[in-house]
């Protein structure tokens, strides 16, 4: 195999199935035998969270059913954390190659030269949605409705509750954006996302459609009905009766959307897929020597953020009768989250030219074709990327895990006895794979995405603590950090399109919570579960400073002072902000909010 730096060129689709990457191109079919697609992307589920996976005691009996009735890749790995899957899914590149290595701290935002999947269909003449979860930038041009959804209906950040969604949010009757805009809506979270689609299907069913279900559940905080958590709830053997109870009512939604094609006269032609961004959050529980003590991890060792097998195998369901995929079989050749885009390419008949790093599985899927290649997954979570920061590098049942562990994973799937020094020709070629692939993957290693604002951005940019930078501490990434006033000092990198005075608010809390910069937020109302929000602490601020570039603005607060309001000139060009509180007691805090827009 070549190395990885040096791309190879293709001009069909074909052609790549024999290697990692290249340019790629297929013939379009009429647009009657185009199918529809509707991808369902769970949030921190496991490939052992599912009873068809050898659970024995969830209960998910609409998956299991279309388990029966699908494709399944039993050997198909994403990133280890949510946004690197996600990635890699819609670009079917590596996620550190497209500037998403983490989760927050802006290294979740995809960089803006990248073209979706959601473009490609949009493209070849298909309406494009997302429901739930973006988590791959929250200001333009990186919003979904900017990277090719025709609409777009989320909650903000990396999840329900995060810091840039809106205030309170708490997966009961919440406010989401549609396409931008604030809308507030009643009902638990997946059954909102599920019913919307139905919407959405309901008004495209004449013409080709992509649904891009993005499940924020099961992600914490664990709050769900108590009816699906309660069967649960005092078996010893469950680590978390409400993150089973989320996978329950996931099951039961996914029952509800399937009896829904057939009434439709959909399912025939829809391809439905099924799958999971990285290994189990809340399914399992291991000892001190990684085994398991409560809990299913299918006798895989590692959980979401693991660069064991536990972190990043997941489940992945296809099924679509129109293409001959309505009977249970399974693949076992090593497959991965960048093979995604081109496998749907191949088989939706869709015309694009990209750069890829993945395949088609389309061989494999119809004429039993072994793949025979190397793949990576690492967990990076750093602001800037590091060479051999937890990687797996995978071949057929191998796995080197970091530099010095391998493992044989068809006679040890729980990888428990590293035999690295029996294989030193093994680990030598490894390495060298490793190393060709991170000289083509870290080619963003030492660059920052800069956010617009301008008189060309379409909204008042609101800049969160959520994406601040900084090289060590605690970023303020979710609500409870907010209240509790926890998190330490980074920056923002932005580009300002013009020069000229702008108006930048600072702001302890969100707009939307009508809270002043010292008031205490009030504890949240009473939800099912157990993640109530708590009152926040209240902070006495004295005063504020925004630095930018080399040039320091600083304002002193008086008691009646709801916000603080800057007016700067600002240079045309990239920029660097910092934004904190000057507090009574001496402390400096970062200010988790600000709103930028140029003066007219």
């Amino acid at each position: 195999m070549s190395k990885m730096s040096k791309r190879q060129v293709a001009v069909s689709l074909i052609s790549i199935l024999s290697f990692s990457f290249g340019l790629f191109s297929c013939s379009v079919d009429k647009p009657s035998e185009k199918p529809n697609v509707i991808f369902i992307l769970t949030d921190d589920q496991g490939y052992g969270d599912l009873a068809f996976n050898g659970n024995p005691w969830i209960q998910t009996p609409h998956l299991d059913s279309l388990y029966g009735q699908s494709l399944s890749f039993t050997d198909f790995h994403v990133g280890t954390t949510c946004a690197p899957s996600r990635a890699g899914l819609m670009t079917g590149k590596y996620s550190n190659e497209v500037g998403v290595w983490h989760t927050i701290s802006g290294r979740e935002i995809l960089h803006e030269n990248e073209t979706t999947l959601a473009e490609v269909f949009q493209q070849n003449g298909y309406k494009t949605s997302i429901f739930g979860k973006w988590h791959l930038g929250d200001n333009y041009p990186f919003r979904p409705q900017d990277r090719g959804f025709d609409l777009s209906f989320i909650h903000k950040g990396g999840g329900v509750g995060q810091q840039p969604d809106y205030w309170n949010n708490d997966y009961f009757s919440d406010t989401y954006f549609r396409n931008g805009k604030e809308e507030k809506v009643d009902g638990y979270c997946t059954d909102v996302w599920f019913s919307e689609a139905r919407k959405f299907i309901d008004q495209n069913a004449d013409q080709p459609f992509f649904c891009y279900l993005a499940l924020n559940a099961p992600h914490g905080p664990y709050n769900v009905p108590d009816k699906y958590a309660e069967p649960y709830r005092g078996n010893e053997n469950i680590p978390n009766p409400e993150f089973y109870g989320m996978i329950t009512n996931i099951d039961e939604n996914v029952g509800h959307l399937r009896r829904y094609l057939t009434d439709k006269g959909l399912a025939e032609n829809t391809l439905l897929v099924f799958m999971s961004d990285n290994g189990t959050a809340a399914g399992v529980k291991f000892d001190k020597d990684g085994k398991v003590i409560k809990g299913f991890n299918a006798g895989m060792k590692g959980t979401k953020g693991s660069h064991y097998e536990g972190g990043h195998r997941v489940p992945f369901l296809m099924h679509w009768p129109a293409g001959k995929l309505n009977e249970r079989k399974d693949i076992h050749s090593l497959t991965s989250y960048i093979d995604f885009l081109p496998t749907l390419v191949d088989l939706c008949g869709l015309s694009t030219s990209l750069e890829v790093d993945g395949i088609s599985l389309k061989k494999a899927i119809y004429a039993g074709e072994e793949t025979d290649r190397i793949l990576v997954v690492d967990t990076q979570r750093e602001e800037y990327l590091r060479k051999y920061k937890q990687p797996a590098v995978m071949m057929g049942k191998w796995r080197m895990i970091g530099e010095n562990e391998l493992y044989n994973v068809k006679d040890d799937p729980g990888q428990m006895t590293n035999v690295a020094d029996s294989h030193p020709d093994l680990m030598e070629k490894f390495k060298s794979f490793y190393e060709s692939w991170w000289e083509q993957t870290s080619v963003l290693a030492d660059k920052m995405t800069y956010i617009p604002v301008g008189k060309e951005v379409p909204e008042v940019v609101q800049l969160n603590s959520h994406d601040v930078h900084m090289e060590n501490g605690i970023t303020t990434w979710n609500q409870d950090q907010v209240r509790s006033g926890i998190g330490d000092r980074g920056y923002w990198p932005v580009n300002v399109l013009e020069e000229g005075l702008y108006e930048i608010e600072l702001r302890r809390w969100p707009k939307e919570s009508q809270l002043g910069l010292n008031d205490a937020a009030p504890a949240g109302d009473e939800i099912p579960g157990k993640n109530r929000y708590k009152e926040g602490v209240a902070w006495d601020i004295r005063a504020a400073e925004l630095q930018i570039g080399d040039a320091l603005h600083k304002k002193e607060l008086s008691k009646t002072d709801q916000v603080i309001l800057f007016q700067v000139n600002l240079k045309k060009g990239e920029q660097i902000i910092e934004a904190s509180f000057d507090l009574d007691n001496g402390e400096k805090k970062q200010a988790f909010y600000a709103y930028i827009k140029p003066v007219k």
